[in-house]
This record gives structure tokens, sequence and C-alpha cells, in this order.
């Protein structure tokens, strides 16, 4: 009826359904015959048939149909992931933020699927939808530009701490009108009204449960009003601007770097006048009508390692520096949401300095002073756990006053569970537990005794706080270990997670495609990259004591290990 030239919804009314019915039977009537005839065998499930039809090249679904056969999971979601695992899907956040619409009309193709409820499809040019990201991102750094800030850095995705070191201002919020101030008041009081008047119900009305989040938006608005800074101050500082995870564009504005700060002026013959300097560099840039230097990000593809032989070579130390830093944060997290432990690990610390016990090497720096990840992933500013530490420290930082003595009169009227709780947010920051290149000659960085105590302390405090990586949500990915490690790694890793079957199943793949099957097999066997496992707790190592001081750590260890095959990392202070 439909090659007779009838369309979706004439076929329907014919048959009394749905012209989504029909459409969906016309897109599995185009699978492979193949795939039909193991269908009409009994060979595979009509939700695997509904599966392939996400794919229409025929020799893709089989090529994908020869894999699933042979492997332990064959739902049809998996069957979708690998059928677009080179594409990007449309709830992904850089499609959210260029906008499907944009996408298609700049010429990219869209794949979907008509058995799936989101309907979302897959968008089939990830490098065109990438320039996208990057026109939109630079063109709002251009808007943002014109503000007059000295630097503007924009990427799709910014490493966790990207602040860091760099002095935020303080800029003024635009007054409220009396007619929002008085909006605001109303939208208060009808808050607390509504607040008191449900607070014995278990479960709010739909209405009034809709209500709330309206008067939640509308006060959110009002506190993010837009801020102020002084024409100075914007001459000398820059911006970044990134997209949240949900797609939506972040602007934050007011970040000076130290070397732009105002220079202390030197005594001379000549009276120093501020807005005068002649330096192009002196960071105030007022006289000058400069420009922002305008930065759009995206980090350096690395290239991939050589394959050479069997052999199972040493973990790259800037990767097992990347994976520490993943489990540096999230025992961060866990010790910061356990006030007890984080308590012990304090006075412990605060023991050993008291009494002149040696702390070389320390797992925890009370100072405190925070540990930052010169070597991160891309993909650590996502995780779960940066996602809640950064939140836990949001709120504790929303209720902090600004003067130092209130603060003190602030702290001393917190209940004790609150000090609890501070104290565990703050004793966390301390947290190091970064694997770095020991020193032999112990002049700069960590001794190889000190590296042996720290992560062996670090362990102790996992141990304490329950720490499990799996359940904090770390998955091996082709991004932060199956891409960065050698075929025999990548088997090794599949045979330990998934077993001898799955691992001989990939063993002929070449490594790009061997490394996104080993992340498919790996993804639910709760496997970890050996830095990020828990020591046994009766070891040596986990007791603090190396039986050899010099020997590497086990997974940086080879039998052909040398300098020369180890990327040198940057020093990660102790």
């Amino acid at each position: 009826m439909v090659d007779g030239g009838m369309t979706s919804e004439e076929v329907a009314n014919a048959y009394f359904t749905t012209a989504r019915y029909i459409e969906q039977r016309l897109a599995l009537a185009k699978v492979s015959p193949v795939l039909h005839e193991i269908y009409a065998q009994d060979g595979m499930t009509l939700a695997m048939l509904e599966a392939f039809t996400s794919h229409p090249d025929h020799d893709r679904q089989e090529q994908v149909w020869d894999v699933i056969q042979h492997s332990h999971n064959s739902d049809p979601w998996r069957i979708r992931q690998m059928l677009t695992e080179s594409t990007v899907p449309a709830s992904d956040k850089r499609a959210k933020f260029v906008g499907v619409d944009a996408y298609v009309a700049a010429g990219g193709t869209m794949l979907r699927d008509l058995f799936d409820t989101d309907d979302g499809g897959w968008l089939q040019n990830p490098s065109l939808l990438d320039q996208l990201v990057a026109d939109k991102l630079k063109a709002v750094a251009d808007e943002v530009a014109n503000e007059g800030w000295k630097w503007i850095t924009a990427a799709r995705d910014l490493p966790y701490g990207h602040e860091h070191d760099l002095r935020a201002l303080t800029g003024a919020f635009a007054d409220l009108s009396d007619e929002e101030r008085a909006q605001r008041e109303a939208l208060r009081e009808e808050q607390a009204r509504l607040e008191a008047e449900y607070q014995d119900c278990d479960e709010l009305p739909d209405e009034v449960d809709q209500r709330f989040g309206e008067i939640e938006a509308a006060l959110d608005v009002f506190e993010r009003r837009p801020v102020s800074y002084d024409p100075s101050d914007i001459a000398r500082a820059g911006v970044f601007i990134s997209i949240d995870r949900d797609g939506e564009l972040i602007v934050d504005r007011g970040y000076v770097r130290p070397e732009d700060e105002t220079p202390v002026a030197v005594e001379s013959d000549d009276e120093y006048v501020p807005g005068n300097d002649t330096d192009a560099d002196s960071g105030t840039g007022e006289s000058s009508g400069q420009r922002a230097v305008i930065t759009i990000g995206g980090q350096p593809a690395e290239p991939d390692e050589e394959d050479e032989g069997d052999a199972v070579k040493p973990l790259p130390e800037k990767l097992v520096a990347e994976l520490t830093a993943h489990r540096t944060l999230a025992l961060r997290d866990a010790l910061g949401a356990n006030p007890h432990i984080a308590l012990t690990a304090l006075l412990h610390k605060l023991v050993r300095d008291t009494f002149r016990r040696s702390s070389q090497g320390a797992a925890i720096e009370v100072s405190v002073r925070e540990v930052h990840f010169r070597e991160q992933g891309k993909d650590l500013a996502d995780s779960t756990y940066a996602q809640s530490v950064s939140e836990r420290h949001q709120g504790w930082k929303t209720d902090l006053p600004a003067d130092d003595d209130a603060l003190w009169d602030w702290l001393v009227t917190l209940d004790d569970a609150s000090r609890l709780a501070l104290l565990a947010h703050c004793v966390a920051y301390g947290i190091n537990a970064l694997y770095e290149r020991p020193n032999p000659f112990s002049a700069t960085g960590v001794s190889q005794h000190g590296l042996d105590r720290r992560m062996a302390e670090a362990d102790r405090i996992a141990h304490a706080t329950g720490l499990d990586m799996v359940e904090a949500g770390f998955r091996p990915t082709v991004d932060n270990y199956l891409g960065r490690v050698t075929n025999p790694r990548i088997l090794e890793a599949v045979r330990e997670g998934a077993g001898d079957r799955a691992a001989d199943l990939i063993a002929h793949l070449k490594k790009g495609d061997m490394a996104k099957e080993a992340e498919r097999l790996l993804a639910d066997t709760g496997w970890l990259p050996e830095p990020l496992r828990l020591l046994d707790t009766g070891s040596d190592a986990a007791n603090g004591s190396a039986q050899d001081a010099d020997a590497l750590p086990e997974f940086l260890a080879g039998d052909d290990a040398s300098v020369d095959d180890i990327e040198q990392p940057h020093i990660v202070a102790a």
C-alpha cells in the first residue's frame, strides 16, 4: 500500500490503527533479511529485532549480530548501544546546547528509533556537532568580550578546579526595585504559608507541589540577578564559559590571575598614577581599549599507544596519576560525609605532629591545604563524587558569613552535629591519595617510603569510610583507561572482569574496537584498574611498611620498564 503511494496515515486509517504503528512495521520490514530469517527461526526476540531498526545499514546490523549472539549480554539496549556507538545521543549536553533543529539545519543527519519511548534519536555527525558547539561558544565569548574583560576561557568541559589560584572578584548585585521587593516578600510569605499548611502531609497534592516549584524558580531569579563589577577590576579579570550537564550555558565572571594583580608601587622619582601604565601586560588595560583574549577549549587528543607484542607493559604514570585523582576525590567525598572517621583522621595527624612522630608522606594534610589535580582525565569533573563534593562545598559556602569575626561567632553557635559535619568537610579537602613518581634523592616531591605510606594511609581511610569506587560511580571507559593501555592490558582486564570467553571473543580486534568492546563487557562487572582497588588490610603495604623502599608499585612494574617507556609526569606537591 505504501509502495502504491499511500501515506502512513492513510494506511493506518484503513487498518484502524495509528500512523506510528504503521511506521514501526515499515521499519521492521527494512531490517536485514538475514536477521528476519533468524527471527523467523526463533533465534532472537521481537524486542531484539526492533532494536536493529535504529541503524539502516544491513552490513552493520549483521556485524553487531555476529558479536551479540556469542555474548553473555544480548539485551536490546546493548544492540542499540553498539549500533549507535559512533553517534551522539540527543540527550547529550552538546546536542541540548546546540539544539537538534540547528544541527539538522546545518546539514547533520539523525538516526531514529521508532520503538524507543524517548524517541530522541542520535546525531550521526559528531564532528559537525562539535564545530557547532565551538561556534556557539565563540559567539557567546565575543558578546561577553564587549564587557571589557581581559581574557575569556570557553570550553565544553572545564577541568575540575579550573579556578584554582585565581582570586574571585566580589561584585555588587543590582538593587531591587520597590515592586520587585514586594514580589519577593509575597512569594516568601506564600511559601511559608504552604509549608505550614502541608507540614503534616506525607505527600503533597500535585498542584501544591507544582506551586512550590514555581515559587522556588521565581525566588531563584531574584537570587541570580546581574552582578556589577568595578571597571578597573574587569580590565584585569576574566570569564569562564562552559556548558552544564543539562546543556545550559554557564558564564562565570570575575577571576583574576596572579600575574594580573595590581602591581605594588615601587618608590621612584616619578609618581605612580594608577591607570597610566604603559606596559601592555600590566593587567589594567584601561587606557588601551583592550580586547579580551578568548580561548575556545578542548584538550589535544593523545595519540594511541602502539601495541608492542604480547607483553603486559607497566601503566603510564600519567594514567596512574589521573586514576588516583578519581580515588582522591571519591575519598574526599567519603570522608566529608563521615564526621566520625574525619575526626579520627584529624586527631591521628595532630597527635603525630604534637608528639613529633614522623608525618612524612601522610595521606591527609590537616593544614588544611587543598590538594589539586594537575593530572586529570576529562571525565573527572562530571563524576558523581566531584558533583557531591562541589554541592556540599557550595552549601557550606552559602551559609558562611564573609567577615572573620562574624565567622567565629557563627561557629560558636553551631550545634555539635553541624560542627562535626563542617569539620569533616574541611578535613576531607586535605586528602591526598595521588600517585606521583617518587624522588630517590628526596630533594623535592616524595620519597618511595613516603609514597608507600601515603597510599597505605589512603587505603586505611578508604576501608574505614567503606569507599567502593564501583559504588561511587567509576566505570572503566575508553577515555579513562581502556584506550590508554596496550592490547594485553585490555585483554587482562576483560579476563579478570568478564571471564576468559569474553576475552577470547575480542582478542582478534584492533585496539580501538577492542577498547570499545571491553568497555561494554566490563560495564556491569565491578572491575577496577589496580590503582583504584583496596589493598588487603592484612598486607604489609596496608600497614604502612614497605619491604623494598625502592620498588615501584606492582601495577607500574614490568620486566622491560624503563624511564624512556614512561611518560614524565608533572610533580604533585605532597
